[in-house]
């Protein structure tokens, strides 16, 4: 009967261990996909300052931001170009806007600095 006894704890001390193991997994897996989406509130956050930076002082950045800038700049003019070649091939081709096919794109669009955006030197 002590063998049986002992089985049964062996099984019961197992079986409590396997209820702690998931219990640390599942609180793990939730502390992940916490620092997952804090992560993407620090991107979203990033992205924004640059937007503001840009949108402030994109013209005449401090040296640390001019290559950025003028890449942002470079590619805002390349995109007019392409949209006015777009129109161009429209006209020529008697393509409507039902014809092309989307494109996804991941960059946000941009807004105007406002003069009431908080810590501004403005009044």
């Amino acid at each position: 009967m002590a063998f049986l006894d002992e089985l049964k704890d062996r099984a019961m001390d197992l079986g409590r261990a396997g209820v702690a193991k998931s219990k640390q997994l599942a609180e793990i897996t939730r502390l992940s996909l916490n620092n997952a989406s804090e992560e993407d509130a620090i991107k979203k956050a990033y992205m924004e300052i640059g937007k503001l930076y840009y949108a402030e002082r994109g013209m005449a950045p401090e040296a640390a931001y001019t290559a950025l800038c003028e890449k942002i700049t470079a590619a805002k003019i390349n995109i007019e170009e392409n949209k006015a070649r777009i129109d161009e091939l429209k006209a020529e081709g008697n393509v409507s806007d039902a014809d092309i096919p989307t494109v996804e794109t991941n960059v946000p669009p941009e807004e105007p600095a406002s003069e009431e955006e908080p810590g501004s030197d403005k009044p």
